[in-house]
């Protein structure tokens, strides 16, 4: 797995960029809400995908933000009031698709597991566009490579992904509350 990634990176590196990156940010986030159904029934851990719907989610807001500023849809603290509502939306997930299982993770968060991947993902996403700017304010206001943008949130994402699929951070513990 870590192979395929590192050779997607290089392949993103070193050719020359063929691609319409405007054409990207309609198709990209359609084939990643495509894949976690996918990822699913191939048997992916739940806490894999969460980090993966995490960073959707997080896409989404962010084109939730750009389509209220075009439209003059602005107020104080409206990026943050949008982007919690995008995340805040994988509550709809539970409706039919999951159960709300809460355990105890790391002896501090009583919280569901694919909860937590799913808030990890979307802060790791945001983490990415962050460092991507940050970069790109330090190299004179341009981006290292083409499609940097793209390739800095998503290794962010793909370490986080890493991080829940090869330890056992998710090995919890449920705990019954006693009402």
């Amino acid at each position: 797995m870590i192979r395929f990634f590192l050779g997607l990176l290089g392949a993103f590196i070193t050719k020359h960029a063929m691609a319409n990156p405007a054409a990207c940010t309609a198709v990209c986030p359609v084939l990643l809400g495509a894949s976690l159904g996918i990822a699913r029934q191939l048997g992916v851990k739940d806490e894999v995908v969460g980090v993966l719907f995490g960073a959707f989610l997080a896409v989404i807001g962010y084109w939730l933000i750009r389509f209220c500023e075009k439209r003059k849809w602005t107020f104080p603290g409206s990026n943050f009031i949008l982007m919690l509502l995008s995340i805040a939306s994988v509550g709809f997930v539970y409706t039919n698709t999951l159960t709300y299982k809460p355990m105890l993770h790391w002896h501090l968060l009583y919280i569901d597991s694919f909860l937590l991947a799913t808030l990890c993902g979307a802060a790791a996403h945001i983490a990415g566009v962050h460092l991507y700017a940050w970069l790109k304010k330090k190299n004179g206001g341009h981006a290292h490579f083409p499609f940097e943008k793209v390739v800095v949130p998503l290794l962010c994402d793909i370490l986080v992904c890493y991080v829940f699929w090869g330890t056992d951070l998710c090995a919890c513990k449920e705990i019954e509350i006693l009402g």
